[in-house]
């Protein structure tokens, strides 16, 4: 492209100093910028081209890093996922069997009570039973008449 504006600097001078100057090597100057100019269109043209295919290219490539990253994760996380409910079923199998141990100590304590009650209820009416034989006992001694 510099020599062709080399050229028409010289041909611009040449037209202004000289009187048989052709103007048709002008018009052939212009056709060959015309010419320089599509060839400098074709070859940006194909550059945009090229790096168009580039780029689509690069972001096909992002989209399948991404999926492949977001299969991992979701796998990662499934795999999270089934390790919890897994750890939370034996915690609650657990929290279950201590709640039934529990449930049957509550049971024994409740017959052991149960028993201790009827026990001292037991005893109790014993001793007032005695209390009432002993007290008896003493009023019918106390109504005799002691010889002496």
């Amino acid at each position: 492209m510099e020599s062709l504006i080399s050229e028409f600097n010289y041909l611009s001078d040449q037209s202004l100093n000289n009187k048989n100057f052709d103007p048709s090597t002008i018009e052939h100057l212009m056709h060959l910028f015309e010419l320089e100019s599509y060839k400098a269109w074709a070859s940006l043209d194909q550059t945009f081209s090229e790096e168009l295919q580039d780029s689509e290219t690069s972001l096909v490539e992002a989209e399948e890093y991404l999926e492949s990253a977001m299969d991992r994760a979701m796998r990662e996380f499934e795999i999270f996922e089934e390790e919890m409910e897994r750890e939370g079923e034996r915690e609650f199998r657990g929290l279950v069997e201590v709640a039934e141990k529990a449930r049957r100590v509550g049971r024994s304590m409740e017959k052991a009570a149960n028993f201790a009650s009827k026990k001292y209820v037991e005893a109790a009416l014993n001793a007032a039973g005695n209390s009432m034989r002993s007290a008896v006992k003493a009023v019918t001694n106390a109504k005799k008449v002691h010889p002496s």
